[in-house]
């Protein structure tokens, strides 16, 4: 593994409540860089105790919900969303996420599933 490139092939590949991601593999504590794809929505809504969330909208359009408040967003956006925001989104999206101080499924806080039938894609 090259110390300053990292390829999708060496990180985590998975689906979960609507969305693909591919998480890539380094070991700075720092940050989580992810590529985020999604067709019609994340259906689940939920936060993060002590990590950032920094979205960029490669291609697409979507609406975040972030603590109950709609974010229309396309294609070149940058969404940021600090600790303890209650999030979900719909949309058809290609999406780069960093999350920072680094992701640990510790601070991730399940709030409510959402219903698929919510979704307008």
């Amino acid at each position: 593994m090259d110390k300053y490139k990292h390829t999708v092939e060496e990180g985590s590949n998975f689906s979960k409540h609507g969305i693909d991601l591919s998480v890539y593999r380094h070991s700075d504590p720092s940050a989580t860089v992810a590529r985020v794809q999604v067709k019609r929505g994340h259906f689940q809504e939920f936060s993060n105790e002590r990590s950032s969330y920094i979205y960029y909208v490669v291609s697409g359009q979507g609406v975040f919900y972030l603590n109950g408040e709609a974010v229309t967003v396309r294609a070149t956006d940058l969404i940021t969303i600090p600790p303890n925001t209650r999030i979900y989104y719909f949309g058809a999206m290609e999406m780069v996420l960093i999350a920072t101080p680094a992701f640990d499924e510790k601070d991730e806080r399940h709030v409510r599933f959402i219903s698929e039938s919510e979704s307008p894609y």
